[in-house]
């Protein structure tokens, strides 16, 4: 039978929050150790990718923006969202380019951005607050969809209907539908994501804003318990809203892990910890696979854990150090377990439907690696190749370098970086003439004529990562094909932390 953390949650919470404004935890962006040397000159200026990178996010939100909005083109929108359901539910990203906002991935979005915040806000510097401020436009968002108890708020937007129209959304008028989850119509996987993405966010405003801080991380353990206690796939309630958008293929045991791995680092309560201990097993600590992304964390939180081990000397996750390393010898190129695929020109290929996320969240957990393995001083064994930690940084750097340019076609996939990119991406905001050139309505079906169009997008949506090249390094840069023409927030969220190690790592920042 599996340990409820309701048993412990009970007794422990009021010690939680004592030593929660008591503790002297580090601050979000502490660092340990581990400056390496590199060639003395970069290839590419990862300084300004970075800037672009968190910039991409204020083209994403929904809702009243703000005063200091710097993509200027976008304008307030969805001003009535969540009226259907008599409940607050404006503001939040849209996921890619459409117009709705499903809950699902911007709450991975939400939990990327915070690791990377978390392992390398410190080297920021003066985007740091910039990264916050994306977080904390998702938290907002995340909050208001978890206020009512055993809730979840998980989707505004009737996807169908949304994706049979192609019009600004500051246009939208297809129906802003709300959809939840519940104890009758349990999420654990949506509510296990939201529950990771709130604690992971705690330990970002923790030095910083530590009444909102304690906020999310209450919130964060009533959600999860909710996660836990009720369990099932939001995928099986919601199949037709949900689906095939954000199915949830991979179960929700993935995210019950990921999301007490973040409690025990956000809580340090012990009940999370016997939790994993306990549960680990059966919720697939130890399946294989190598997929990392909006789906699957099964990878992400054995990294996490990992960490406790390595850097924390927590014992009891000394398994969780073989479970990464296992994800490590299946990527590494040559070693002898390697399953993974790469193109002709070097970049990761793990499928042909938004490839490029892939990219970014297994680079980020090669840095993220690799510096836990520099604080133990350790290495990773692949079947009698001795791989270390400068080999997980060079291949993250080669996935990044592609990424910005560094390819066959000599073209980032980044918009609005280097001299050739993307023009023609699938997104309805930056396809549309804005607001402030074509102030007249476009309707849903009219907006097509544009979407076909072989003309540049009008508005650059600056630092947008989209989906990327075929297996065979192909591009064809045209705005029906979303597989590899679409930007989404979780393509972009992993490479903040990526881009912010290697612009301090040649001095950019």
């Amino acid at each position: 039978m599996a340990l409820s953390i309701f048993s412990f949650t009970v007794l422990l919470l009021p010690c939680f929050i004592l030593s929660f404004v008591l503790c002297n935890a580090f601050p979000a962006h502490h660092n340990f150790p581990f400056h390496h040397r590199h060639p003395r000159f970069a290839s590419h200026n990862y300084r300004d990718a970075l800037t672009k990178s968190i910039l991409f996010f204020e083209g994403q939100r929904s809702g009243k923006l703000p005063y200091n909005q710097r993509i200027t083109w976008r304008r307030n929108s969805g001003l009535s969202d969540g009226s259907a359901m008599h409940v607050d539910l404006v503001g939040g990203y849209y996921d890619a380019g459409d117009n709705v906002k499903f809950g699902f991935p911007m709450a991975f979005t939400t939990t990327m951005l915070s690791w990377s915040v978390i392992e390398f806000g410190g080297l920021m510097k003066g985007e740091l607050q910039n990264a916050k401020d994306a977080i904390r436009w998702a938290t907002d968002y995340l909050l208001k969809a978890t206020a009512h108890p055993d809730t979840i708020y998980v989707q505004v937007g009737d996807a169908n209907k949304d994706h049979a129209c192609w019009e600004r959304p500051e246009d939208m008028d297809t129906p802003r539908s709300v959809f939840k989850i519940d104890k009758n119509s349990p999420g654990s996987d949506v509510a296990g994501e939201t529950a990771a993405a709130l604690a992971a966010a705690s330990l970002v405003f923790r030095r910083s804003d530590p009444t909102y801080s304690r906020l999310l991380a209450i919130r964060a353990i009533r959600v999860f318990e909710f996660a836990d206690r009720y369990r099932g796939s939001y995928s099986n309630g919601l199949k037709n809203f949900v689906c095939p958008f954000y199915c949830s293929y991979s179960g929700y045991q993935d995210e019950l892990l990921w999301g007490a791995a973040w409690l025990h680092k956000a809580t340090k309560n012990p009940a999370y910890l016997s939790y994993i201990q306990v549960n680990g097993q059966t919720l697939g600590a130890a399946d294989f696979d190598n997929f990392f992304g909006w789906d699957n964390k099964h990878v992400g939180a054995r990294i996490l854990l990992s960490k406790a081990f390595l850097v924390q000397n927590v014992q009891s996750l000394h398994d969780y150090k073989g479970h990464a390393d296992n994800f490590i010898c299946s990527i590494i190129p040559g070693a002898p377990f390697s399953s993974t695929k790469y193109t002709p020109g070097g970049l990761l290929f793990k499928m042909s439907d938004t490839n490029m996320q892939y990219v970014t969240s297994t680079s980020f957990l090669l840095l993220a690696y690799a510096k836990y393995l520099t604080s133990a001083r350790r290495f990773v064994d692949c079947g009698g190749i001795t791989v270390t930690p400068k080999r997980l940084r060079t291949l993250a750097k080669q996935q990044v370098d592609y990424l910005l340019g560094d390819n066959p076609l000599k073209m980032s996939y980044m918009v609005g970086y280097g001299p050739r990119y993307p023009r023609r991406i699938h997104h309805r905001g930056s396809s549309l003439p804005s607001i402030g050139s074509h102030p007249a309505k476009i309707q849903c079906s009219s907006g097509f004529n544009f979407m076909k169009s072989q003309t540049p997008n009008p508005n650059i949506l600056v630092g947008a990562v989209v989906g990327g090249p075929d297996k065979n390094d192909r591009f064809p840069d045209q705005r029906s094909d979303y597989e590899q023409s679409e930007p989404s927030t979780y393509i972009n969220a992993p490479l903040v932390g990526t881009l912010a190690y290697l612009a301090h790592s040649f001095g950019q920042l």
